[in-house]
């Protein structure tokens, strides 16, 4: 398996990562181990998670994948493997991720970090997304969108974050060890 360096992190991951988002609905616990142990036999040392997922998102399966990636990663050497997660962001339609339809504040980041951390059964993950991160633009080709709805009665978008504050937490939580990159 070819592997390459994440940027410039220093973090070297094989050239196809596993994804997961299937854990937990799709696939067992056992089927999930058994693909994860699979993957790291043939050189794939690249794993994709979510707080969101399995796919599609419900409110009885939510963050399962991570629970089940969790009961593997215990029986495993931390470095045998780079483990990369998501802070799910402003969702409309979801309010059973992290009590409902918050922004990519402080606040939510951290939790969603803490929330994995423990789910995912370590202390830390090599590499850390924004999972639809504040944007307050049409999302997914939505033509239907209108932004007048987004914002208040001055103009200025609802609950927006300016992407100055999610850089600066996310900065945090790397300076802390909690995120690699």
């Amino acid at each position: 398996m070819d592997h390459t360096t994440l940027g410039d992190s220093g973090i070297r991951v094989s050239k196809i990562a596993l994804g997961t988002m299937t854990f937990g609905d799709q696939n067992t616990q056992q089927d999930a181990d058994n693909q994860l142990d699979f993957a790291l036999s043939q050189g794939i040392n690249f794993i994709d998670t979510a707080e969101m997922y399995p796919v599609p998102p419900r409110a009885e399966t939510v963050t399962q994948t991570e629970t089940i990636l969790g009961h593997w990663i215990k029986k495993q050497a931390r470095d045998r493997f780079v483990l990369a997660s998501k802070v799910a962001g402003p969702r409309r339609g979801m309010q059973w991720i992290r009590g409902g339809p918050s922004g990519m504040d402080r606040a939510n980041i951290r939790q969603a970090v803490h929330d994995s951390l423990t789910r995912l059964q370590t202390d830390y993950l090599d590499v850390l997304y924004l999972h639809w991160p504040e944007r307050n633009v049409p999302m997914f080709g939505q033509y239907q969108f209108d932004p007048r709805a987004e914002r208040d009665a001055s103009g200025q978008p609802l609950n927006w974050v300016p992407i100055q504050t999610q850089l600066e937490v996310l900065d945090e939580l790397i300076r802390e060890g909690k995120v690699r990159a």
